[in-house]
C-alpha cells in the first residue's frame, strides 16, 4: 500500500477544518497543517485530530506549501486548504490509487467552487483544476505570493483524477470582499515588481476584462445574482490592484 502526506494550510477556518479532516481520514496516513496564527480553535481541532501541526508567519502562497512539503515524510503529497473537502469520489480515486500503485508524477482534480454555500458552475470557476496531488521528487510549488502552482518538468503530463475538491470560498459576501482585497493587495506587489509600465488606464482595462471574462466569457450571466456578484468582484479586484501597484510603481 503506497502512503501519502497530506498538507494543508490554514487560518482562522474552525468553521471547515473539522469536516476537511474528516475527508482525508480515511485517506492521507499523515497530515501535516501550517496554520499562519489562527486566533480561533483551528490549531486546537488539528491537534485533536492528530495532526502535526507547524506555526509559520504567512509570507506568500506559494512559499507556504513549499515550507508545508518540507515537512512531509512520505513520496506523494496532496496538498489541500482548510476550507476544502475530499467529495467522496475524490477519497475513492485517491484510495484506488494507493491500492493499485500510482502511474504518473503528477495528478491534476477538478475543485467546485461554493459562494455563500451555493455551486458556481461558471465565472470560470469551474472545474477549475488544480495540481493537487504530486511526487516531490519530481515536483513542487513556485514561491509566488499569489496564484501559486505546482513546477514540474515539460516532459511530465498531469494525470486527471475523478472526483472533485469541494472549495468553500465564503461565508459571506463581506466575506469574500475581504478575500479580493487581500489577493489584490499581493498581486499589486507582483505587478510592482515587473519593469512593465502601468499607465492611467490601465487599472480600468483590466478590470473591464476580468469582468467580460467571468460574466460572458465564462457564463456568469447563467448563474443570476451569483454571477453578477462574483464578476464585479472579479472587475474590482483587478481595478485595485493595477491601481496600487502604478502607485508603488510611482514611489519608487
Amino acid at each position: 500500500m503506497n502512503k501519502i502526506s497530506a498538507t494543508i494550510l490554514a487560518y482562522n477556518e474552525e468553521r471547515h477544518i473539522g469536516d476537511c479532516l474528516d475527508s482525508l481520514r480515511d485517506v492521507a496516513d499523515e497530515i501535516i497543517v501550517v496554520d499562519s496564527g489562527s486566533t480561533d480553535r483551528t490549531v486546537e481541532i488539528c491537534k485533536e485530530y492528530g495532526c502535526k501541526v507547524r506555526t509559520r508567519k504567512f509570507d506568500g502562497f506559494g512559499a507556504q506549501r513549499q515550507y508545508a512539503t518540507s515537512l512531509t515524510t512520505h513520496q506523494y503529497i496532496l496538498s489541500i486548504d482548510a476550507d476544502e473537502i475530499l467529495s467522496p469520489a475524490l477519497q475513492d480515486s485517491v484510495k484506488r490509487l494507493k491500492r493499485e500503485g500510482f502511474g504518473h508524477r503528477v495528478y491534476s482534480i477538478s475543485r467546485l467552487n461554493f459562494y455563500c454555500g451555493m455551486p458556481v458552475k461558471h465565472c470560470g470557476w469551474y472545474p477549475d483544476r488544480q495540481i493537487r496531488l504530486f511526487d516531490k521528487r519530481y515536483a513542487n510549488w513556485n514561491l509566488r505570493d499569489v496564484a501559486e502552482t505546482v513546477i514540474f518538468r515539460d516532459s511530465v503530463r498531469p494525470e486527471l483524477v475523478d472526483g472533485d475538491i469541494l472549495h468553500h470560498r465564503c461565508d459571506s459576501r463581506e466575506q469574500y470582499r475581504k478575500v479580493t482585497v487581500s489577493h489584490a493587495a499581493m498581486k499589486a506587489k507582483v505587478l510592482a515588481a515587473k519593469d512593465e509600465s502601468i499607465g492611467v488606464l490601465t487599472p480600468v482595462l483590466h478590470g473591464v476584462k476580468a469582468l467580460w471574462r467571468s460574466y460572458i466569457t465564462n457564463g456568469g450571466i447563467f448563474e443570476g445574482k451569483v454571477g453578477r456578484e462574483i464578476s464585479f468582484q472579479a472587475y474590482r479586484s483587478e481595478i485595485l490592484a493595477y491601481t496600487t501597484a502604478r502607485r508603488l510603481k510611482n514611489k519608487v
